[in-house]
């Protein structure tokens, strides 16, 4: 079943951080790049960050860089992201998603056929 469930979200003050989880029960997350996304209301689903399947090779969007990490535990089959010094337009629904197994990893929504339910980020003191 290729199902990916995030967790981690919810309400947290400017400043502060969340970690969410992107974890596969049916496939090895291992065996693909992994992106997350995000969306808020009223713009487009826009890329964060992906992680290579070493795990090696990350990137990131300009808006979160220096702030946010990805990360891979294959040995658990979960990619996190560790997102600190949040901002209140950091608010919106983060989804992880499945690219290919091969590439580096695209910050491109259209790159990834499997998406997870989202769980929602908000931040506001």
């Amino acid at each position: 079943q290729l199902q990916l469930v995030e967790s981690g979200g919810g309400l947290v003050q400017p400043g502060g951080s969340l970690r969410l989880s992107c974890a596969a029960p049916g496939f090895t997350l291992g065996s693909y790049t992994i992106g997350w996304f995000r969306q808020a209301p009223g713009k487009e689903r826009e890329g964060v960050s992906c992680i290579s399947r070493s795990g090696l090779t990350t990137k990131y969007a300009d808006s979160v860089k220096g702030r946010f990490t990805i990360s891979r535990d294959n040995a658990k089959n979960t990619v996190y992201l560790q997102m600190n010094s949040l901002k209140p337009e950091d608010t919106a629904v983060y989804y992880c998603a499945r690219g290919p197994p091969f590439g580096l990893g695209s910050l491109q929504p259209s790159e990834y056929a499997y998406w997870g339910q989202g769980t929602q980020v908000t931040v506001s003191s």
